[in-house]
């Protein structure tokens, strides 16, 4: 278990599909609030596939991209090239509690570390192809609040293990 907190948090669907061709599968102003109001002035983590979506540093939050590439290095965000590498950055800066923000690969290899999720389940199956790893050994409801906007009805959950 790491020092600080190991949190993953995510937008999933209840199929576990997240995102296709590298974007979304929806757009929700609530959960994105969510995100902001969870992860501002922390560390989040992210592949370098979800930050080239996302396209630029998010403000009041350090970023950590994860890439095997070495001669992947972008302005604004520390680089880090093995999972080990990500926890120790992530210790120098972060007291509290670290966000894994994706994607699929990540979240896979993360899951088994994670102490929370934060996960706003969209309801529905979507085409996806990508998706959140199986979660079933986070047993305890923190919290649970089910909402919804003209396109969609999602609940955000609290999780733990």
């Amino acid at each position: 278990m790491y020092n600080p907190k190991i949190s993953i948090i995510c937008a999933i669907a209840k199929n576990r599909a997240i995102g296709k061709n590298n974007q979304l599968l929806w757009h929700i102003k609530e959960d994105f609030k969510f995100f902001k109001e969870k992860t501002s002035g922390h560390v989040i983590v992210m592949g370098q596939k979800t930050f080239e979506s996302i396209g630029k540093p998010l403000p009041n939050r350090t970023t950590i991209v994860l890439s095997n590439d070495p001669d992947c290095n972008i302005e604004g965000v520390i680089m880090a090239r093995t999972f080990d590498e990500v926890f120790a950055k992530a210790r120098e800066i972060e007291k509290e509690e670290v966000f894994i923000c994706g994607g699929g690969s990540v979240y896979a290899q993360t899951i088994g570390m994670a102490d929370k999720l934060y996960l706003t389940v969209v309801k529905g199956n979507f085409d996806a192809d990508v998706f959140f790893p199986e979660y079933s050994e986070f047993t305890k409801v923190v919290s649970e609040r089910k909402s919804s906007d003209e396109n969609f009805e999602y609940t955000f959950l609290e999780l733990e293990k």
